[in-house]
């Protein structure tokens, strides 16, 4: 205790003269001793090994770590920002609780947390890895943060949790196991890119947030890649979502947004499901090797699909309707891997419509036990009348300008901190 006692006498001196940059031994309950006298501005510089926490955070302070642990006991959140501009740097943090009506975090920014900076620290097996909780223009890039594995994946918390955070930027983050990667509610003019997850429920889960950037991130392994549900005004580029189990792609609700250049490679169910979702934009993307290319319903004719390459999928395109939905654009339709076709005029645009659906796959949908009838010739015969005779064809998609050579997006590969 008077070691301790001259260690903050020591730290109390400087402080009174204002912001200082100082180094934090490692103590016991040493940290949380100088964030009590800390001033605005302050640079506190931990030393290796291991500080205890949970911590408050109420000044405009950087807390920058050196191969240093702080370790919350299981008590709430480890770290808990309440000020603007805090920076946290080069940080490993452990040990939240499991509670706080499931929001207990690694590192929690609070509303009055603005332009927090939350850089370079290593977020470990925590019930939520950043809780972003109300503040704006928060930065949160190059973190990596692995959640628990102890529970049921819906149990377990969300890597990064944006809540009502205008102006939130997640960037070049590995994110892995937890339940979603980055949740977001009730936000807009957002941007996430960058980002890397893993073994997870959903990569992104997107809901009620508007006008904002989903880039250049990677999926892999997941249940579903992209999910954005009840929000407009969304870009989402340049992301791939390879190997994820459900869906690549899932747009519920999604108006007025635009699908650009991305790939989505071997999930096992939907390259993209679009569901009562209109006015959108799908170009420049790669749907390959799919149990479906796309499948959309509820209402969901309303959207611009073309300059997309549609590769070895089992099936390209599920949809049951009965007016025809036209997927080429200013004479720019889609690539189709299993359209025998012909460009004998060679403007890179085949001579013949594409129809990726007949008669039959309609049967099939609606009622799968007469698969047991495909090898039939009555089946064989209804399917080179619809060849032979278009006219008799109930409705679906047509690309009416299919294009003869593939669009494939350039994915960069991720590069391991």
């Amino acid at each position: 205790m008077m070691r301790l006692a001259i260690l903050l006498i020591g730290l109390l001196v400087p402080a009174l003269a204002g912001a200082v940059d100082r180094v934090v031994p490692t103590k016991t309950d040493a940290l949380i001793e100088v964030l009590k006298i800390a001033q605005a501005g302050d640079i506190l510089r931990l030393s290796s090994g291991t500080y205890s926490g949970p911590i408050e955070i109420d000044v405009p302070l950087t807390l920058i770590g050196n191969e240093t642990t702080i370790d919350g006991h299981k008590l709430g959140s480890v770290i808990t920002v309440k000020a603007e501009d805090v920076t946290l740097q080069g940080l490993t943090v452990i040990g939240s609780g499991s509670a706080g009506e499931g929001l207990d975090a690694g590192i929690t920014l609070t509303k009055f947390a603005n332009r927090a900076v939350i850089e370079g620290n290593q977020v470990l097996g925590n019930l939520v890895g950043i809780d972003v909780h109300g503040p704006k223009d928060v930065l949160v890039t190059g973190n990596v943060i692995e959640g628990r594995k102890d529970h049921r994946m819906n149990d377990r918390g969300n890597g990064i949790y944006i809540w009502n955070a205008p102006g939130a930027r997640v960037i070049g983050n590995d994110v892995r196991w937890g339940r979603d990667g980055v949740f977001v509610n009730t936000s807009r003019d957002n941007i996430f890119a960058g980002n890397r997850f893993r073994d997870l429920r959903f990569a992104v889960h997107y809901m009620y947030a508007n006008d904002s950037i989903i880039s250049d991130n990677i999926s892999i392994g997941n249940h579903l890649g992209y999910a954005v549900m009840y929000s407009n005004n969304v870009r989402i580029e340049g992301n791939l979502s390879s190997k994820d189990r459900d869906h690549g792609i899932m747009m519920n609700y999604t108006n007025k947004s635009a699908v650009v250049s991305n790939r989505i490679e071997q999930v096992g169910d939907k390259c993209v499901f679009i569901y009562n979702s209109h006015k959108n934009s799908f170009q420049g993307n790669s749907f390959d090797s799919c149990t479906i290319g796309v499948h959309f319903t509820a209402g969901s004719e309303k959207n611009e699909i073309y300059g997309n390459a549609f590769i070895a999928n089992r099936t390209q395109v599920k949809y049951v309707g009965s007016k025809w939905v036209d997927w080429s654009v200013g004479g720019t339709g889609n690539y189709w891997s299993d359209h025998a076709a012909f460009d004998l005029d060679g403007d890179g645009i085949a001579d013949s419509a594409y129809r990726p659906n007949d008669i039959m796959d309609h049967v099939l949908w609606t009622q799968p036990a007469a698969r047991t009838l495909l090898g039939s010739p009555a089946v064989q015969l209804i399917r080179w009348s619809q060849s032979a005779f278009p006219a008799m064809l109930p409705g679906g998609v047509i690309d009416r300008s299919p294009l003869m050579q593939p669009v494939l997006p350039e994915i960069p590969a991720w590069k391991d901190m």
